[in-house]
């Protein structure tokens, strides 16, 4: 079984250049596998990425919200993001392998464009489609609720998630350090940030995937 991310970025033209997010977002890409096999990017902003390990599906769709929550707006002056990130996780079975990730198939290419297609109409920017309906029943209420913290972060607040996201050992301390604030200061942002609460639904998402597919 793997998992597919079919995604958008929102709001994109409202940047009259796309560099700030795109090119991260091929870094990050990059670190995960090689395109157009593993990851396309396409149409300007749209992409898809295949996780050949499900469990790990939330974590690679937290790290891309954060690194697009980030992306300073074109006005200093504004503290949250000109643009945001819509995905839809597919997990399910991979029967083709092509030569780019668009021209392979399987079960979890569908369910992905399957939950991708619905999700604007839906208003939603994260959501998951699998072969068992209970699960998917129980963490898309996750993520809704989810969503409403993580759709309206600052640019600092997502700053601060994406590094623990990328550093899961790193202290207080290490965090204040990094971005130049006291350490009372990184907890005050953690807690707007609500972190603590969507590390473990990350948690609880790895661990129900891990006992599903056994």
């Amino acid at each position: 079984m793997i998992a597919v991310i079919k995604g958008d970025i929102i709001h994109s033209r409202k940047l009259s250049n796309p560099e700030p997010w795109l090119i991260p977002l091929q870094g990050l890409f990059g670190q995960w596998g090689n395109t157009p096999k593993t990851w396309e990017l396409v149409w300007g902003d749209f992409f898809q990425i295949e996780i050949n390990q499900p469990e790990d599906a939330l974590k690679r769709a937290l790290q891309i919200k954060t690194l697009i929550k980030k992306i300073q707006s074109e006005n200093s002056e504004k503290t949250s993001s000109p643009v945001d990130v819509r995905m839809a996780i597919g997990i399910g079975e991979k029967t083709y392998t092509g030569a780019k990730i668009s021209e392979s198939s399987g079960s979890a290419f569908v369910f992905a464009s399957e939950r991708f297609d619905r999700l604007k109409k839906d208003r939603l920017n994260l959501a998951i489609q699998s072969p068992w309906k209970e699960f998917d029943l129980e963490m898309n209420l996750f993520f809704d609720f989810a969503g409403i913290i993580m759709d309206h972060w600052s640019i600092s607040s997502a700053e601060l998630m994406d590094i623990v996201l990328n550093q899961p050992s790193i202290t207080q301390t290490e965090i204040g350090e990094k971005l130049g604030i006291k350490q009372n200061s990184v907890s005050g942002r953690w807690n707007r940030t609500h972190g603590a609460k969507l590390l473990e639904m990350e948690a609880l998402f790895r661990q129900k995937i891990l006992n599903l597919t056994k």
